[in-house]
C-alpha cells in the first residue's frame, strides 16, 4: 500500500490510482446537487455576495446547510451526512465558481468545523456540533496575528487559568480570520501561561470578544475577513479543544487538510473560466472572424485545460490514497498526516495553476477582461490569495521537502537505498523509460546530491529546498496525470494534452536540478552530475501547435472543460 513520498520510490499501475472517473453514483449525486444549489442560490446573488449586504452570505450558507452540504462530513448523530473524504473535496470544486461564497463555506464547514469535529469531546460536540452543520452558529478558525502568519507558534496570544481554576483568560489579537465578522463560534489557538499553545472553543457570545473591521481586500471581497480581538475573554476550561500544550497537532493537521481541499477548489474555479473564456473567444468577432479560429487563442485553452487535468488527476489520487487509509474518525488524522508532502504539493501546484488559467482567461478577454463586469477580472483578484493561504507556497516548497527528507531520517521512507540503486544505474548505462518515470530518477539525483553535501544543514538551505520541491511536485503531477489517462484508455484529447505538457513539465524538473545541482558541486564533480540530469530529462519533441490545436478544438466545441 502507498505511503506518503513513495511515489519516488516505487512503480505504480492504472489500477493503483483513484481517479474522477471512478466516482460512485453518491459521489456523481453530491456534485449534482452542489452544482444545482450554486446555480439556483449563489449565481443570483454573486453582486449581492461581493458587496456585503447584511445577511445575505449567512443566508445562503444556511440554505446550504438545509441539503447538508456544510456538514458533508459530519456524524449523522450531530446532524450531519456522515459522507467520505472525497465527497468533501466534490462540494469544495463545485462551490468554487466564486472565490467569496467558497470563503464563506470554506471557513465555516471547513476549518470553522473540523478542529471540533477531529479533536472535540464528545459533550462539546454534543453541544455544538449540531448547530454548526445547520449554520445556525457560523464557524471560524482563528491562528494567524499580526505578526505570526506562516510562523503560527510565535502567537502571543495568552491564556491564563484562573485562580480558581474555572475558565482561561485569553487576551491577544488574531489577524486575517475568515467569517470574522460574523462567526458564531471560534477556534481560538492561545498560549497557556505564554508558553504552552493549545486551541479553545470562544463563542462570539462571550464578553470580551470583539470582531474588527473588515478588512480592504485585493480579492474575495464578498468574504468576510476581520481582525478578532480578546480582552480579558473567559473561557471556561471545558472549552479547551484537544490536550494543553498540543494545539500545534490540531493547527497543522487542519492546514494539511486545507491544503489537500486547495486542490479542487483551484480545479473548480479553473473549470469555470475555462467555460467563460471558451464562450466568449466564439462570440468575439476581430478581423472578420471569431478569435476562438486563432492559433494563439487556441494555444491558451488548450493549456488552461491541460493544468486542469494534471491539477484533478494529482488532487483526486492524493484524495483516493487518504480515503483507503482511513478506518473511523479516530484514524482520519493519521491517513492525512501520511500524505502531508502531498498535499503541500497540491496547495503549491493548484494555486499556481489557478493563477495560471485566470490570468489567460483575462488576456482572452481582453481589455473586457480588466473590467468589472465580467466574472474573469473578479477571478484574477480572488485567485491570488491562494498562495498565501494554508502557509504560503514558499513554506509549502520548504515544508514538502523536509518532510520526505525526515521520513526517510526516520526509515519511514527508504530513500537511502533508492539513490544508492540509482548510482547503479547510472553506471550500467541508459535504459528506456517514461518520462515521468524519467522525472523520479532526476529529483532522487539531486536529492542524493543535495542531501551529500549539506547533510543536516540542508533544511537551511532554502533555495534548494525550493527546487527540490519543484521537482519532486512535477515528477508527482506527472506521473498522476499519465496514470490517470492510462486508466481511461488515452482519449484523443488527453493524449494531445499531455504529450505536450508532460515536456513542459519536464523542462521545469530540468531547470530546477539544474539549480540544485549547480549550488552543490563544481569542477569535474559537476560535470559529471549535469551528465546524468540531461540523460533523465531530455525528451524527444512533438508538435505542440498541432496536439494545442486538437485539444482547443474539443474544449471549443464542448464550451466547456472535458476529457471526452
Amino acid at each position: 500500500m502507498a505511503i506518503g513520498g513513495s511515489f519516488l520510490i516505487e512503480n505504480y499501475t492504472p489500477a493503483d490510482v483513484f481517479t474522477p472517473e471512478d466516482y460512485n453514483e453518491e459521489h456523481r449525486a453530491i456534485a449534482r446537487t452542489t452544482d444545482e444549489f450554486f446555480a439556483r442560490e449563489v449565481a443570483p446573488n454573486l453582486e449581492k455576495i461581493q458587496h456585503q449586504e447584511p445577511g445575505v452570505a449567512v443566508g445562503i450558507l444556511r440554505k446550504s446547510a438545509e441539503l447538508g452540504l456544510t456538514a458533508v462530513s459530519v456524524p449523522e448523530e450531530y446532524g450531519g451526512m456522515e459522507m467520505d473524504l472525497i465527497s468533501m473535496l466534490i462540494v469544495a470544486e463545485g462551490l468554487a465558481k466564486d472565490g467569496s461564497y467558497a470563503g464563506w463555506h470554506g471557513g465555516h464547514a471547513g476549518i470553522g468545523t473540523m478542529p471540533l469535529l477531529l479533536f472535540g469531546t464528545p459533550e462539546q460536540k454534543k453541544k455544538y456540533l449540531p448547530r454548526l452543520a445547520s449554520a445556525e452558529m457560523v464557524g471560524a478558525y482563528c491562528l494567524s496575528e499580526p505578526h505570526a502568519g506562516s510562523d503560527a507558534l510565535a502567537a502571543k496570544t495568552r491564556a491564563d487559568l484562573s485562580a480558581d481554576g474555572t475558565h482561561y483568560v485569553l487576551n491577544g489579537q488574531k489577524m486575517w480570520i475568515t467569517n470574522g465578522g460574523h462567526a458564531d463560534l471560534y477556534t481560538v489557538f492561545a498560549k497557556v501561561g505564554g508558553e504552552k499553545f493549545t486551541a479553545f472553543l470562544v463563542e462570539r457570545a462571550f464578553p470580551g470578544v470583539k470582531p474588527g473591521a473588515e478588512e480592504k481586500k485585493m480579492g474575495i471581497k464578498g468574504s468576510s475577513t476581520t481582525p478578532v480581538y480578546l480582552d480579558n475573554v473567559k473561557v471556561p476550561v471545558e472549552n479547551v479543544l484537544g490536550e494543553i500544550g498540543r494545539g500545534h497537532i490540531i493547527a497543522f493537521n487542519i492546514l494539511n487538510l486545507g491544503r489537500l481541499k486547495l486542490g479542487p477548489f483551484a480545479v473548480g474555479g479553473m473549470k469555470n473560466v475555462l467555460q467563460i473564456s471558451a464562450k466568449y473567444a466564439k462570440q468575439r468577432v476581430a478581423f472578420g472572424k471569431p478569435i476562438a479560429e486563432f492559433g494563439m487563442i487556441q494555444q491558451k485553452i488548450a493549456e488552461m485545460a491541460a493544468r486542469i487535468f494534471v491539477t484533478e488527476s494529482m488532487s483526486v489520487r492524493i484524495a483516493g490514497l487518504i480515503q483507503t487509509k482511513i478506518a473511523g474518525p479516530d484514524t482520519f488524522l493519521k491517513a492525512v498526516e501520511e500524505f502531508a508532502a502531498e498535499c503541500s504539493f497540491i496547495k503549491v501546484f493548484a494555486s499556481e495553476a489557478l493563477d495560471f488559467v485566470v490570468d489567460e482567461g483575462v488576456q482572452i478577454h481582453g481589455g473586457y477582461g480588466y473590467h468589472q463586469d465580467y466574472l474573469v477580472e473578479r477571478a484574477y483578484r480572488d485567485s491570488r490569495i491562494n498562495r498565501i493561504f494554508e502557509g504560503t507556497s514558499e513554506i509549502n516548497r520548504m515544508l514538502a521537502t523536509g518532510m520526505i527528507l525526515k521520513r526517510a531520517q526516520r526509515g519511514q521512507l527508504a530513500l537511502v537505498p533508492a539513490v544508492q540503486k540509482l548510482q547503479g544505474e547510472l553506471l550500467a548505462g541508459p535504459v528506456e523509460m517514461d518520462l515521468p518515470t524519467a522525472a523520479k530518477k532526476a529529483t532522487l539525483l539531486a536529492l542524493g546530491v543535495a542531501y551529500q553535501r549539506y547533510m543536516a544543514e540542508l533544511e537551511q538551505q532554502q533555495e534548494i529546498l525550493a527546487a527540490l520541491c519543484d521537482m519532486a511536485m512535477n515528477a508527482f503531477a506527472m506521473e498522476s496525470a499519465m496514470l490517470r489517462a492510462k486508466k481511461m484508455n488515452e482519449p484523443e484529447v488527453v493524449k494531445a494534452m499531455l504529450d505536450v505538457w508532460l515536456r513542459d513539465a519536464m523542462d521545469v524538473v530540468a531547470v530546477s536540478g539544474r539549480t540544485v545541482l549547480a549550488a552543490c558541486a563544481e569542477g569535474d564533480t559537476l560535470r559529471t552530475q549535469m551528465a546524468a540530469l540531461r540523460r533523465f530529462t531530455k525528451y524527444e519533441p512533438v508538435d505542440r501547435v498541432g496536439l494545442q490545436r486538437k485539444v482547443a478544438a474539443r474544449i471549443l466545441a464542448a464550451e466547456r472543460f472535458t476529457v471526452a
